[in-house]
């Protein structure tokens, strides 16, 4: 695994990844609990679609392993945010779901709308790199009345799945427009490749 990005590599590599290093991540570290495959993807998929909320506690406490150098210096943990009328339709947001219990193994701060996904997104699914970035760009936002929240902070970003990392490069960019002194993200699974995997 990168120190970065979070990408799986056979060996801790223990420094930036090539890509990386080419061009710096909005985001400062990365960690993911497992690799995206057709092992995690089941119960990924169920927490996500299907109201397995049970799953979320689990999925908690392997972040709270997995990413336990980003979650101890965190002064706040935060989750990627959905937009009002995808959350209507799912009900929970399952980023949340994780975040939360999280939280509370942590004893950091639990913030829940201090980030906002200010513009209704098209789905990431079957997108490359370069139109996964241009559907999120500057889709998420911190409130003004929650700026107090993250300035000066280091937040915790959790997630589900990283693909390209292009979500969690722009609530990075949102959450240091606020003045955060650095973003870390967490995610429960890592894809290695783009793959014909539906997330």
């Amino acid at each position: 695994m990168t120190t970065c990005c979070g990408a799986p590599f056979e060996f801790d590599i223990g420094s930036r990844c090539a890509a990386c290093l080419a061009k710096p991540r909005a985001f400062d570290a990365a960690r993911a609990a497992c690799l995206y495959d057709e092992t995690s993807r089941e119960p990924i998929l169920k927490l996500k679609h299907a109201d397995r909320l049970d799953l979320a506690p689990l999925f908690a406490r392997w972040l709270s392993r997995a990413a336990r150098d980003l979650v101890e210096t965190a002064d706040a943990i935060a989750p990627v945010p959905l937009h009002p009328s995808r959350l209507l339709g799912r009900r929970y947001n399952q980023a949340a779901e994780i975040a939360r219990p999280l939280s509370r193994l942590a004893g950091a701060p639990y913030l829940p709308d201090a980030l906002i996904r200010r513009r209704d997104t098209a789905t990431q699914g079957g997108k490359s790199g370069a139109g996964r970035r241009r559907n999120v760009a500057g889709a998420f936002e911190v409130p003004a009345r929650r700026a107090g929240q993250v300035a000066g902070k280091r937040i915790l970003l959790i997630d589900d799945v990283m693909t390209t990392g292009a979500t969690a490069e722009g609530c990075a960019r949102a959450l240091k427009a606020a003045g955060a002194v650095r973003v870390d993200v967490a995610v429960v699974a890592r894809v290695k490749e783009m793959s014909r995997l539906t997330i």
